[in-house]
């Protein structure tokens, strides 16, 4: 009697529980098992592109490169020129829109490093990239060395004792160099990493950024330029062009025209 008390005992004990057996069988489904192999697979193949590859190797090395010597520039000749109180951390011109842009950037270098690797040996291409992101770098340092105190990361709305009009040196050729180069550094990055898709991006929406940034309108600098400097200001932007390709704003007699 004993025994069998203890054998239908033993035997309650033994018996399945139904919750732990369905997760069980969860994890043993075979299409999550499949899913979560495909996921190890890529993930392999990322890092044996990334790690192995010289091509990877050298173009993102250059990458990262490209983007710490730029915004710690900013930041550091905006400390030598403007000291250290009058400078915060937006001088290193990160924003949030930047990032998601950076991160799809990268996203898309992985992607196509894996599934079309042959895409990333156009040497020439990625070499153009580079000689665009100096070039890029020397406009922009130059046009920071040479107005120094005029050259803010942020639109001066009220004119102060210390502001004068730049027209010597980078400044002859274009009235914005800080954009002109901006505009050239951004594509180059990503003709770097030979980026089809991030390149035509980047193009057209940093463009796009410095076409509503520079006319004249309220709160924009054109017209605040203009309203500091007058006919100075108005001589000198019709004899120079603004330095962002088809974005050229001057006072023509009937008012406001671009060319």
């Amino acid at each position: 009697m004993l025994f069998s008390f203890f054998l239908s005992s033993d035997s309650q004990f033994q018996e399945p529980n139904p919750s732990i057996s369905s997760l069980g069988g969860l994890f043993q489904n075979p299409r999550i098992a499949r899913t979560e192999e495909a996921i190890e697979t890529v993930l392999k193949k990322i890092m044996a592109a990334i790690i192995f590859s010289p091509t990877a190797c050298r173009q993102l090395a250059q990458f990262l490169a490209a983007i710490v010597f730029f915004h710690g520039t900013e930041y550091f000749l905006a400390i030598g020129i403007h000291g250290k109180p009058r400078v915060s951390t937006s001088s290193l011109l990160i924003s949030k829109q930047y990032i998601l842009a950076m991160v799809c950037s990268l996203l898309e270098y992985l992607v196509e490093i894996v599934l079309f690797p042959g895409l990333k040996e156009y040497w020439w291409i990625s070499n153009i990239g580079l000689v665009m992101v100096i070039i890029g770098e020397i406009i922009r340092k130059t046009a920071i060395l040479t107005a120094r105190r005029a050259f803010t990361h942020n639109i001066k709305v009220y004119h102060e004792d210390h502001h004068e009009l730049v027209t010597h040196g980078i400044y002859r050729f274009v009235r914005h160099p800080g954009y002109c180069a901006f505009f050239i550094w951004a594509p180059g990055s990503q003709m770097m990493l030979c980026n089809p898709i991030c390149t035509v991006a980047f193009t057209l929406v940093t463009w796009r950024f410095f076409a509503t940034r520079i006319p004249f309108k309220i709160r924009y600098e054109e017209y605040f330029l203009r309203q500091f400097f007058g006919s100075e200001y108005e001589d000198y932007s019709r004899r120079v062009p603004s330095g962002v390709p088809f974005v050229n704003w001057s006072l023509g007699p009937s008012g406001l025209v671009s060319w």
